[in-house]
This record gives structure tokens, sequence and C-alpha cells, in this order.
């Protein structure tokens, strides 16, 4: 499982590299896989194994918060990485409030989720440790990801309605 999750990781960057995109997310993900893999290896342990990925979300989780306390949203950066958002759009003041309010959501979810998977990798058994991290993330995730694209595209819609009505 370690072997075929870095080689998965490995690819996808590959993939990234070849289309001449960013690939900040999968580098990140190739991270993560590579830090995993080591320390699973090292500790010989399944608490080796889970335990990177739930400390890098909740890392991941503060840089979220943090890029809202420095005024440049990480979930604004994300999405201009994957869809090529105008410079004018950027420029709206409703720009940064919509991906401050989608990256304040995205950042207390990886915090709270990753606090929440480390109190069950210390105190019961893997099993239930899996089942809570498979509860907390494919549902989750996808339901944060609908509400992100939705709330993200109707505010800026809006945003930009209301400029050229302005102009």
């Amino acid at each position: 499982g370690v072997v075929a999750a870095t080689l998965w990781t490995v690819a996808v960057d590959a993939w990234e590299r070849r289309h001449e995109r960013p690939g900040i997310a999968a580098r990140i993900g190739l991270g993560i896989a590579l830090v995993q893999a080591i320390a699973a290896l090292l500790s010989g342990s399944p608490i080796g194994y889970f335990a990177p990925p739930v400390l890098i979300n909740g890392v991941y989780g503060l840089a979220f918060l943090v890029s809202v306390a420095i005024g440049r949203p990480l979930a604004g950066v994300l999405a201009t990485e994957s869809y090529p958002i105008p410079p004018e759009v950027r420029r709206l003041p409703a720009f940064r409030r919509t991906f401050t309010h989608i990256s304040l959501v995205w950042g207390t979810y990886l915090v709270l989720r990753s606090v929440l998977r480390l109190v069950m990798l210390m105190s019961f058994s893997i099993d239930v440790y899996v089942a809570v991290n498979l509860a907390t993330a494919g549902p989750m995730i996808a339901a944060l990801m609908a509400w992100s694209f939705w709330y993200g595209l109707r505010a800026l819609r809006r945003a930009v309605a209301e400029a050229h009505a302005v102009s």
C-alpha cells in the first residue's frame, strides 16, 4: 500500500508537469506521500503511516486560516491555478471576500478533522480510525467542494454583474 500510494502521487506529479501546469496540489500530495512512506517504514507501525497526513492536514488547515489573516486567501490562489480568472475579476473586492469565506470554511474543516483523526488514532483501534477517516473524508470533501464552487461562482457572478451595472 505504501509503495502504491507513493507511485500514484509520483505519476500525478509527472502528469501535471508534462501538461505544463503549476501542479501545486500535486507537489503537496507527493510531499505528503513521501513523508508518510518514510514514517511508515521507519516506525514499522500503522500509527507511523497514518499520523503524517493527519498532522499535515492540520497544517494545511492552518495555512488556509493564516492566508486569510495575511489577506491572501489560499482558496483564491488555488482557484486561479485551476481556472483562468480574469485579472479584472481578481481585482474586485468581492474576489477577496468570497475566497476569504471559502478559505475560512476549509481551514476550519481541515483543523477540526485533523484534531478528530488524531484523537481517534491515538485512542482507538486502527479500524475505528479508518472508519472515522473515511466518514469525514469523501462525503464532507464532496459537499465542501460543491459548496465552494456554488458559492464562489454565485458571489463572483453577482459582483461582476454589479460592477458592469455601475460602469
